[in-house]
């Protein structure tokens, strides 16, 4: 059994002369929970679609649960939910109906009862338990995203790909959205793409990056959020204007920032790059009114991570 829920290699997708998709490489663990980030444009729908078969590749390929999907397309992408962006369905079905319509189309499904009971679990689940007798041409853009979200989850998947979940929802059904992802975790692999940078720090374990159709990072969202050497935090007791001036005058500082508190100060030191890093406490300390209460590496947000990251490559 292989370890990984969804890998794609060297995938590609052009419309005409446009290329949208390049060489993009993921490989999603079974029962991780997937942040997929990016500017608008950059190729995150396209993903998606093209692993859910809407979309033809223009080369590469894709495996679900390691089977090749140019071999085994519809019974390798039987297991996966999908959420698309923007949802549709038929107009005149209810809430309920639509669950138990979609639940039809996979294998092995559940008698009727039983189904009904799970749709209107799942209803309950995504707060449209007081919809269910309404036909779905009622519902708003946030009634729409939740009756998606249900049923993606109807027919139980293995692999749930989600494309902006939460994009027309209000704080609450974030909340909700949020709280049915994290209590898939361990159950169920979560591939989802957002905007909401805070979301995907909030419940995701691993998280790719991509720009003009190219993946720019990939890895443990932990990684993305360690920090790295040219950054440091100190925190000192007391204040100094002339350690201050050194510091920024040195020509392996790239920059001083700090903000003072009522009693202490907190300095963010950004290095030059290659710049020796064990210059820094001793210039510092050079001042004998000075205190050191903290000293460590800058941790990063993730839009500290995002910007740095996709704003670097936009740049190229």
């Amino acid at each position: 059994m292989t370890d990984l829920a969804l890998q794609t290699h060297e995938l590609r997708k052009h419309f005409g002369s446009t290329q949208v998709l390049r060489s993009v490489d993921l490989a999603i663990p079974r029962h991780s929970i997937y942040g997929f980030l990016g500017p608008n444009g950059a190729g995150k729908s396209t993903t998606m679609k093209t692993v859910m078969g809407l979309l033809r590749p223009s080369g590469g390929s894709i495996e679900v649960f390691g089977r090749d999907t140019r071999r085994y397309g519809p019974s390798a992408r039987a297991h996966i939910g999908y959420l698309p962006q923007h949802p549709r369905f038929h107009p005149y079905r209810t809430c309920r109906q639509t669950l138990l319509f979609v639940a039809a189309l996979y294998p092995g499904h559940r008698d009727r009862r039983e189904l009904r009971d799970h749709a209107d679990e799942l209803l309950d689940a995504v707060g449209l338990s007081d919809l269910a007798n309404r036909r779905t041409h009622g519902l708003s853009g946030g009634e729409s995203q939740r009756l998606g979200l249900a049923q993606a989850l109807i027919a139980e998947p293995e692999l749930l790909i989600l494309d902006e979940p939460a994009a027309a929802l209000d704080p609450e059904g974030r909340h909700d959205v949020l709280e049915i992802i994290e209590g898939l975790r361990g159950r169920t692999t979560v591939f989802y793409s957002t905007h909401i940078l805070e979301d995907v720090q909030r419940v995701s374990d691993r998280v790719a990056m991509i720009s003009n159709g190219r993946i720019v990072a990939d890895g443990p969202l932990t990684d993305l959020l360690s920090g790295d050497d040219s950054s440091w935090t100190i925190r000192t007791l007391g204040s100094s204007e002339a350690v201050q001036a050194r510091l920024s005058s040195e020509p392996w500082v790239s920059s001083v920032d700090v903000s003072r508190r009522r009693d202490s100060d907190v300095w963010t030191v950004r290095l030059a790059a290659g710049a020796p890093e064990e210059q820094l406490l001793p210039t510092i300390l050079a001042d004998n009114q000075l205190a050191i209460a903290e000293f460590h590496p800058s941790d990063h947000t993730l839009e500290d991570a995002y910007l740095a990251i996709v704003g670097h490559n936009n740049e190229h």
